[in-house]
């Protein structure tokens, strides 16, 4: 096994997508979470 540093700066664009992705997904779950409450609390 060979430590090859080059090969993280070739693989961070891999890297960045993959945070994106699991930001708007937990964006996703929250906005989702929000609306559902909305529409389902009870008014007094």
């Amino acid at each position: 096994m060979k430590f090859n540093p080059m090969a993280f700066i070739e693989n961070s664009g891999y890297l960045f997508v993959g945070m994106v992705s699991i930001f708007i997904v937990i964006g996703v779950i929250i906005l989702t979470t929000v609306i559902l409450s909305k529409i389902f609390s009870k008014k007094n």
